[in-house]
């Protein structure tokens, strides 16, 4: 039995082979084990250059555990990220010893925690700077699969601030990159991502920053590989409930994200508003539903703001 067979992980197996590693096969071994969540993203060539070593020397480091090549050795690192994303530190809601109660009690415990932990490690900075850079021409928000609706919901909101605002459609990698063809020095794109990562999201965001755009990446850790590429990092906690994602705290801080934005920018909101409703009204829409009120709420919101700003000027 050879030793990919005995080692049931392939940290396992590179602690074990360790020692008769080449000197550069050791230090692409030791940045693996402090960094598998990101190596699991990487070519050969990213991660030759980001342990310090040749191209050549990442492409045989594989041989030298056993694997066939590259692409085996990569899928060994994405089934133990996968494992470790699944394993039950969290809630087992379909324990059928749990009442209704109980699931909604402990979900939202946790739920609320979450944000509490995001709220504990917020940087400021950081969400200054995202602020700043969204003032850029156009703005892409790329979200894939569980954090699509997080991309939707971000998009509707800030194009009643900027014009040029894009939800790219992740489907299908080559509608993706023509969704993207124009992003250039001036853009900003924005990268949702939790685990588990999406990998069409990782290359859309690569290729804004190779078009030489700013790249903001809303995420869950400083382990995150979202942040190999972007200038502008913004963390919230991200776990799951058994089977669903929990991405509240994400959730919370892009309606954070927006409000800043839209307080930033309260006359062009209550212009663009007040465009939308006489756009409703010359259409003759009769229904007063309760987006109309909400939307009138917003407005006499923002013109506070306004009268307070101008007060302390005055001040």
């Amino acid at each position: 039995m050879n030793d990919l067979e005995q080692h049931t992980d392939i940290l396992s197996l590179i602690r074990v082979r360790m020692s008769g590693l080449s000197r550069g096969h050791k230090r692409i071994a030791e940045y693996i084990l402090a960094n598998y969540e990101k190596c699991a993203f990487l070519t050969a060539a990213k991660l030759g250059e980001v342990v310090g070593v040749s191209e050549s020397t990442a492409v045989r480091f594989p041989a030298a555990l056993g694997f066939s090549g590259y692409p085996e050795f990569q899928k060994a690192l994405e089934d133990i990220l996968q494992e470790k994303i699944h394993s039950f530190d969290r809630i087992d809601v379909l324990n059928s010893h749990m009442t209704t109660n109980m699931v909604v009690n402990n979900v939202m415990s946790m739920d609320a925690r979450k944000i509490e932990h995001t709220l504990k490690s917020f940087d400021t900075a950081s969400f200054d700077m995202a602020v700043e850079d969204m003032a850029a021409e156009s703005v892409y928000i790329i979200g894939a699969r569980s954090c699509e609706p997080l991309a939707e919901f971000f998009g509707y909101y800030l194009r009643l601030v900027k014009k040029n605002v894009q939800v790219v459609k992740t489907g299908n990698t080559n509608e993706l990159f023509e969704q993207m063809m124009y992003i250039g020095e001036g853009d900003v794109a924005i990268g949702i991502s939790f685990p588990r990562y999406s990998m069409r999201t990782l290359k859309a965001m690569e290729f804004a920053n190779n078009r030489k755009a700013r790249v903001i990446a809303i995420t869950d850790s400083v382990h995150s590989p979202m942040n190999m590429y972007s200038s502008c990092n913004l963390f919230a906690r991200s776990d799951m409930a058994s089977i669903v994602d929990s991405l509240v705290a994400p959730m919370s801080l892009i309606n954070a994200l927006i409000v800043s934005i839209c307080l930033k920018n309260s006359e062009q909101v209550v212009e663009n508003i007040e465009k939308i409703n006489t756009f409703v009204d010359n259409f003759e829409y009769s229904g007063n539903d309760e987006i109309n009120m909400l939307d009138e709420n917003v407005v006499n919101e923002l013109r506070k703001c306004m009268d307070n700003a101008a007060i302390d000027e005055e001040k």
